[in-house]
C-alpha cells in the first residue's frame, strides 16, 4: 500500500485515480495442488509463469500430489484448490466427499492408451485398425496408468470394459509415474501406458508404439467433458469469497492467453519440459491446446459424462450415481 507520505503528494498534484495499486496492494496467498506434471495443467504453469496469478492479486504455491492424493489434500485442508477430473471429482461426492467447483479449465478428455509396437504386431494389428480391433488386443496385457483411482486408471478400464472384458481380471494395471512409462515399456516391463500428453505423444512420434485408444478421438460420446475442473472446499469460499474470484480471474486471463497466443504460450510451456523434442511437445500441444475451453463454464452435461466414465468402467457402481449435481457446481465466481 502507498505510505501516507506518497498518498498526501498524490494528492498535492490533484492525483485521484489509485485504485488499480490499491487492489494489488495485499496479494492473497493459496496452495493449488496438482496432480502430475503433464501438459493438462498448462492453465496452473502459464498461470504461475507469466504472472497471471500475481495480476489477480494471488501468491500462488502449487504442490504436486499425484493422482488423487490432490484431491484428498483439498478435502483434508492441506491445499486450497486443485485442478482435477469430474470422474474423480463426482466419486468423491457419491462417498459423501463434496468440493465445489467453479470453472472447467479442459472440456475435452485428454488421456491416451499406446501399445508397444511389436505387442500390437503380435496381435495383428496397427494404428489404422479399428477401434475394436485394436482394443481386443489389451486381454492379458500389462499396462502402466497413472494412480490408482485417477482418471487415467478410469480411461483404462473404460477402453477395457468398452472391449467386453473384465476390467478386474483381463488386464493388469502398473501404477508409476508419467516419465518412468516409456522406458518400462521400451524394456518390455510392460505392454504399453495409459497417461496424459506429451508422455503419450512421445512413444508414437518415435515409432515405439501405436495408439490404441485416445480419448480425445476415439470417444465422441463422452464431449463435452470436465477434465480441468478447478475445486475448492465450499467454506473456503464462502469464508474467503475473494481467494475464490481471484483464482477464476486468474484461469480466465489464462484461457484467453492460450487461445489467442497458441505460440508463446507454448514457448513459455516448453521451459517446463526441457527434455522434450521441440517438435514432439509442439505435436502435442496442438492437441492439448485444442482441447482447452474458451468459455471456462462449468456445464451440467460435462458432469453428466464424467460419471458416465466411473461407471462404465466400474469404478462406481450404478446405484451410487448422483440424483443430481446441485450445490456441486457454480460460475458465481466468473462473474
Amino acid at each position: 500500500m502507498f505510505k501516507w507520505s506518497a498518498g498526501i503528494a498524490a494528492l498535492s498534484l490533484g492525483v485521484v485515480a489509485l485504485q488499480a495499486p490499491v487492489v494489488q496492494a495485499q496479494e492473497i496467498e493459496t496452495i493449488v495442488a496438482l496432480p502430475s506434471p503433464t501438459l493438462t495443467f498448462s492453465a496452473a504453469f502459464l498461470a504461475e509463469d507469466m504472472g497471471f496469478y500475481k495480476q489477480a492479486g494471488l501468491k500462488v504455491t502449487h504442490r504436486q500430489l499425484v493422482g488423487v492424493a490432490a484431491v484428498n489434500a483439498v478435502i483434508a485442508g492441506s491445499a486450497d484448490f486443485t485442478i482435477g477430473t469430474g470422474p474423480v471429482f463426482l466419486r468423491a461426492a457419491a462417498n459423501n466427499q463434496r468440493l465445489l467447483t467453479i470453472a472447467n479449465l479442459i472440456d475435452k478428455p485428454l488421456v491416451e492408451l499406446v501399445l508397444r509396437k511389436d505387442v500390437a504386431a503380435a496381435a495383428g494389428i496397427t494404428e489404422k485398425s479399428s477401434f475394436a480391433e485394436k482394443t481386443k488386443a489389451l486381454k492379458g496385457k500389462t499396462i502402466a496408468i497413472q494412480g490408482v483411482g485417477s482418471i487415467i486408471h478410469a480411461w483404462e478400464r473404460y477402453v477395457v470394459a468398452r472391449a467386453g472384458f473384465d476390467v478386474e481380471k483381463d488386464v493388469t494395471i502398473a501404477p508409476m509415474d508419467p516419465p518412468a512409462m516409456r522406458p518400462a515399456m521400451l524394456n518390455k516391463a510392460i505392454d504399453g501406458f495409459a497417461t496424459s500428453l506429451p508422455f503419450t505423444t512421445e512413444p508414437i512420434v518415435k515409432g515405439d508404439a501405436i495408439m490404441l485408444a485416445s480419448a480425445v478421438t476415439d470417444a465422441p460420446e463422452l464431449l463435452p467433458f470436465a477434465y480441468g475442473l478447478v475445486q475448492v472446499k465450499p467454506e473456503t469460499c464462502q469464508q474467503n469469497r475473494e481467494k475464490c474470484v481471484r483464482l477464476a480471474k486468474a484461469y480466465q486471463l489464462t484461457a484467453d492467453f492460450m487461445q489467442s497466443k497458441p505460440d508463446e504460450a507454448l514457448a513459455v510451456l516448453s521451459k517446463r519440459f526441457p527434455q522434450m523434442d521441440a517438435d514432439l511437445l509442439k505435436a502435442a500441444w496442438q492437441t492439448v491446446r485444442a482441447a482447452h475451453s474458451k468459455d471456462i463454464r462449468v456445464t451440467l452435461k460435462s458432469l453428466e459424462n464424467s460419471e458416465d466414465v466411473s461407471i462404465v468402467g466400474k469404478l462406481l457402481k450404478p446405484e451410487d450415481k448422483l440424483k443430481n449435481y446441485d450445490g456441486l457446481y457454480t460460475d458465481e465466481y466468473l462473474k
